[in-house]
């Protein structure tokens, strides 16, 4: 056998060796892609429509980037309403829920959900408002009386009614309630079918705007402060501190975005929600979005909520709201 034969034996023996190596490599670092998009974990977060901060989230995909480095992934899941959404996390379909309005807790903590809560809303009691037609002969809230009145059983509008009534040494007796979800009070009432619609936003704005009603009382002088809460499921609240400390830094940060940039924030969203530039301004100016922690002081208001629904047998059982977990966001 010839030295040539033999160096072109090594030669072709090294080639083969080299690409076999090459190869595995590659399948090694494809083992490894495949592995490590398995072990990628899956946060999924329910939110409503009218869910401003995480839809707008969900549209710059800020979020994902914040949460890639913990290696966790977004799904979104949207929602007809809040009580639903929080059913869902109690059924451990979801794991994080957008804003709902304060009274919907309420009713989850009655229906036995393990929920916690995981930031807050500050207030927003101009967000809400008990709207007459404005040649309507009703100038005060004790006019209420022997009025038929649309609203929407069991939400936040509901409790305004409430105390408004209340105030005006009036009881839900003293008038002729019609529950309705929003879209049918706002026909009921722009048909003058009602004396008055307790709506909130972006459907009061909007109401306003084109039929020019009359705010007869919004939720000032304490009559309700209306806040809105992001809650998790107390499992996920327990176990996954890091990734909620994202979740809260970016909704802060979003909240912040939309009051100092008002007309931009007005722009994506009447894209989003199929409503003017203006009247999303006119609506976004009422809400707050001032994301904070959630504390056991600033939950009081829940348990007037609860107490309320309870003597008007609207909530089936007693509720202490204190007994919901409270997650405590890391200081940054």
């Amino acid at each position: 056998m010839t030295p040539s034969f033999i160096g072109r034996v090594r030669a072709r023996s090294f080639h083969l060796a080299r690409r076999s190596i090459l190869t595995m490599g590659i399948a090694l670092l494809g083992a490894l892609a495949t592995a490590r998009s398995e072990a990628a974990e899956t946060l999924r977060i329910g939110y409503q429509k009218s869910s401003t901060l995480i839809a707008l989230l969900k549209t710059n995909g800020e979020l994902e980037k914040a949460l890639a480095p913990l290696d966790i992934k977004v799904s979104w899941h949207e929602f007809s309403s809040g009580l639903p959404l929080l059913e869902a996390i109690n059924i451990g379909s979801i794991d994080f829920g957008a804003d709902v309005a304060d009274t919907v807790p309420v009713f989850a903590q009655a229906a036995g959900a393990k929920l916690s809560y995981i930031a807050e809303e500050a207030a927003s009691p101009s967000a809400q408002a008990i709207l007459v037609a404005t040649a309507s002969p009703v100038k005060t809230l004790a006019e209420l009386k022997g009025k038929k009145i649309a609203v929407t059983k069991g939400a936040g509008s509901h409790y305004l009614l409430l105390s408004a009534l209340a105030k005006a040494g009036l009881s839900f007796k003293d008038i002729t309630p019609a529950y309705l979800p929003p879209a049918d009070g706002r026909t009921a009432f722009v048909s003058n079918n009602v004396d008055a619609w307790v709506a909130w936003d972006p459907f009061l704005s909007s109401t306003i705007r084109q039929s020019g009603a009359r705010v007869l009382a919004d939720g000032s002088d304490g009559l309700a402060s209306y806040k809105r809460y992001y809650l998790a499921a107390a499992d996920y609240a327990a176990k996954h501190g890091d990734a909620l400390n994202v979740i809260y830094g970016k909704l802060a940060e979003t909240g912040k975005w939309v009051k100092a940039n008002p007309v931009a924030a007005a722009g994506v969203l009447a894209a989003l929600w199929g409503i003017d530039a203006a009247t999303v301004e006119e609506a976004n100016s009422h809400r707050s979005y001032q994301v904070g922690a959630v504390t056991a002081a600033g939950l009081a208001e829940q348990q007037k909520i609860a107490d309320a629904f309870l003597a008007e047998r609207v909530l089936p059982v007693k509720v202490d709201t204190s007994a919901l977990a409270i997650w405590t966001p890391k200081a940054p």
